[in-house]
């Protein structure tokens, strides 16, 4: 799969930083507009991978309460059925 984002690269004296507007809290830096970039494609690669985490356990708590909920049904149909 290929992404792509806006970087938004300035010069701040002799270095250039670097955010992505789509992704809040990703920046970069570097020496050059190269190193830039690349710094910038890290911290992105580095946020939607924490943000992957993040969903999938946000999934395995839904999965874990919609267990749990479908156990206490149980037990309850089988305590009215006794």
């Amino acid at each position: 799969m290929h992404n792509e984002f806006t970087a938004i690269i300035e010069k701040d004296g002799e270095w250039y930083i670097a955010y992505c507007p789509e992704i809040p809290g990703a920046n970069g830096q570097g020496r050059t507009k190269e190193e830039c970039r690349s710094s910038l494609a890290e911290a992105i690669r580095l946020i939607l991978e924490d943000m992957h985490d993040l969903a999938v356990v946000a999934e395995r708590r839904e999965e874990k309460t919609i267990d749990m909920e479908e156990i206490k049904r149980q037990l309850d149909h089988s305590v009215v059925g006794a």
